[in-house]
């Protein structure tokens, strides 16, 4: 029963740890998923804004490039009509000055850095300011930042996706898309990258964060039933091998038992009849010695006698070939060095089924290590714990279920290893102790009284003994002693 138990426990954990390894790699697969498509979409986005930032330089450099005279009117007005993002294009002609000191400034790192600079910038208004110093004249673009977004090629949905897209630079932001903000539990995402552009040097910022209920549950808790499925299919295969071990073991010990039964039963039949064919054989032969002194008239009664000798003697080989048959001289097997914890464990799970169905807990103390190692025949010592347990549940039948005991012990006493194997049914009477162990003598109605016979028996041929006494304060108790192993005799 208890083996039961720690057997679905170990399936139930096994479910466990493969449902949670299972929902482990599924849930690492969907984030890694949504990463690599996280950092693709973050990717595309920076390069398109670099794209849009380095046209603005494009365009200041081909303006300065144009040195078109104050009176030649103003061609960059209409690069708005062009570019819608570009709200305004500013000049200063050689002798003028700009109307803002910032555009001045950044003129002046321009024509240093030979490049555009950034003059400005207000990202709370969502604009900049890029100047760009030339001869003879210089300008500056007024750059509108949400139309910078190229939202027409943009690789995500900037009203359903969860990724939150920034520009950032010197503490200031500028939400290009709002995604969904940064949650206390889950995981964060982050991409990090500054634009292509040396004058617009804007970080590019986006975020991504998933929450618990993101997951693929679904997908977790399919995993999880198919190997519920999976080990449910697995344990039943498993009982009924298991089974099936155990019908063919009882069934070979079944077999063992009847076949040294029937020869317990021959011997004894041997011995019985034995006797009176001897006497049979001795007084033909007395009669016909007697009949030898009259020789006249008894011819005849002394070929009779003779032939009853005859028949005698053939009846007498005829008993000891079945008796020999029967012992199967030559095939039992031979002693060895056998665990006596592993014997007893072996028959409680053959008998398992047994006494689940009688509601019966066995308890075995005295796990002794190193095991106690028994000299014996592993078959006969066998036959031997299965008879006794059998024995045992037969006399716990009596009793109520709940309060049904059956205990064994093992140890090791002065050479010897012990099996005690104790139970609470209504035990032996005194007067009958001396005839337990009788061919025939049963306690039990319908018993054939040959089992605990052919116990002592083997344990006889073993070395060892069988002894029966009552137990304390109800029941029976049968102690097995066979010698030690050779190897434990000497340690």
């Amino acid at each position: 029963m208890k083996h039961g138990m720690r057997a679905q426990v170990v399936w139930w954990l096994a479910w466990l740890l493969l449902a949670v390894a299972g929902a482990v790699w599924i849930a690492r697969a969907e984030l890694a998923r949504l990463q690599e498509d996280f950092e693709t979409n973050a990717r595309i986005a920076h390069r398109l804004l670099s794209q849009q930032v380095v046209q603005y330089d494009a365009v200041l450099a081909t303006l300065a490039l144009l040195e078109t005279a104050a009176d030649a009117g103003r061609p960059e007005q209409r690069l708005s009509a062009v570019y819608p993002s570009i709200l305004g294009v500013m000049r200063r002609d050689d002798g003028a000055a700009w109307p803002d000191p910032a555009l001045a400034r950044a003129e002046s790192r321009s024509r240093e850095l030979r490049r555009p600079e950034l003059a400005s910038q207000d990202f709370v208004r969502g604009r900049y300011r890029l100047v760009i110093g030339a001869t003879p004249t210089s300008y500056a673009l007024d750059i509108d930042l949400p139309a910078t977004v190229p939202w027409r090629d943009w690789p995500m949905d900037p009203k359903t996706s969860l990724v939150r897209v920034l520009l950032e630079r010197d503490g200031q932001q500028f939400v290009v898309q709002p995604g969904r903000a940064a949650a206390a539990q889950g995981w964060a995402f982050d991409f990090r990258k500054v634009l292509a552009s040396e004058s617009q040097a804007f970080d590019v910022v986006a975020q991504r964060h998933v929450r618990w209920r993101e997951l693929p549950w679904a997908r977790m808790a399919a995993w999880a039933m198919a190997m519920a499925v999976v080990l449910s299919g697995a344990a039943a295969l498993r009982r009924q091998r298991i089974e099936r071990r155990r019908a063919e073991e009882l069934l070979r010990l079944g077999q063992v038992a009847r076949l040294n039964a029937l020869g317990e039963l021959a011997a004894g039949l041997a011995h019985e009849l034995n006797q009176p064919l001897t006497a049979v054989l001795a007084n033909t032969q007395a009669a016909r010695r007697l009949l030898d002194e009259d020789p006249p008239e008894l011819a005849t009664a002394r070929g009779a006698m003779q032939q009853a000798a005859a028949q005698a003697r053939r009846a007498a080989e005829v008993v000891g070939r079945l008796r020999r048959a029967i012992e199967r001289p030559g095939q039992a097997g031979a002693a060895r060095p056998v665990p006596l914890q592993e014997t007893v464990r072996s028959a409680l799970h053959l008998l398992a089924p047994e006494f689940d169905r009688r509601d019966i807990a066995p308890v075995l103390e005295g796990g002794l290590h190193p095991p106690v190692q028994v000299q014996a025949e592993p078959v006969a010592l066998e036959q031997i714990v299965h008879n006794l347990l059998m024995n045992a549940m037969q006399a716990l039948d009596e009793l109520p279920a709940g309060e049904r005991q059956l205990k064994l012990a093992i140890e090791r006493e002065g050479g010897q290893g012990v099996l005690r194997v104790s139970d609470n049914g209504r035990g032996i009477a005194p007067e009958l102790l001396p005839r337990i162990f009788e061919p025939f003598f049963s306690t039990r109605e319908g018993g054939l009284g040959l089992g605990l016979s052919l116990c002592e028996t083997l344990a006889g041929a073993m070395g060892g003994t069988l002894a029966a006494e009552p137990a304390a304060p109800r029941g029976a108790r049968f102690t097995l002693r066979l010698p030690l192993a050779m190897q434990e005799g000497r340690a």
